[in-house]
């Protein structure tokens, strides 16, 4: 009779909270953080105004990146010297008729930046993320996109930690480093 109720017990410790074993048991990492959502007045300005404290390097994955701050904030940042490497989704790969697709094509084409497109093989690249100087993280629901700053409920998360932006660099170069990548070439 002991035997099934240690065998009950095991399980149930098992299930209690705390006690699995998975991605929610990792130590947290603590930062400094801030969230935003929109839309609301000046929602649309966090993404040029973090970009704009970038010195070294900007790592950016990006579903959609058609924003004119956004790509106005990176043009800059490349002009200052940041080394920029942007890793898009396939359906970014040929900039239509527009001029916010021609501003991207614009910005693809500039020295020091370095562009990957996720192959049109696999499912979507789905990231609204990037990483300045290993020191923020910029993450959250909105693209950078008109809509996704001004006319759809979203959110933008900024931690500002080392290790949490080391983190994504670390996936980001993960997804660079794909051998069916599409490199873009000017």
């Amino acid at each position: 009779m002991r035997r099934p109720l240690v065998l009950v017990a095991v399980l149930l410790l098992n299930l209690a909270p705390g006690s699995a074993r998975g991605p929610l048991d990792h130590e947290p990492a603590m930062a400094a953080s801030r969230i935003y959502y929109g839309p609301s007045d000046g929602f649309d300005q966090i993404d040029p105004g973090l970009i704009a404290k970038a010195r070294q390097t900007i790592d950016m994955a990006a579903y959609v990146l058609t924003q004119r701050p956004v790509i106005d904030a990176l043009e800059a940042a490349v002009r200052r010297g940041v080394k920029l490497r942007l890793y898009l989704d396939a359906d970014q790969r040929d900039p239509q008729d527009g001029e916010p697709r021609e501003r991207l094509a614009a910005l693809l084409r500039m020295p020091g930046v370095e562009t990957k497109f996720k192959a049109a093989s696999r499912d979507i690249m789905h990231f609204k993320a990037y990483q300045v100087d290993g020191r923020w993280l910029r993450t959250g629901s909105a693209n950078f996109s008109f809509s996704g700053a001004r006319r759809q409920d979203n959110d933008i998360i900024v931690l500002e930690s080392p290790e949490v932006a080391g983190a994504f660099a670390q996936k980001f170069q993960q997804i660079w480093i794909r051998r069916d990548n599409d490199a873009f070439h000017r």
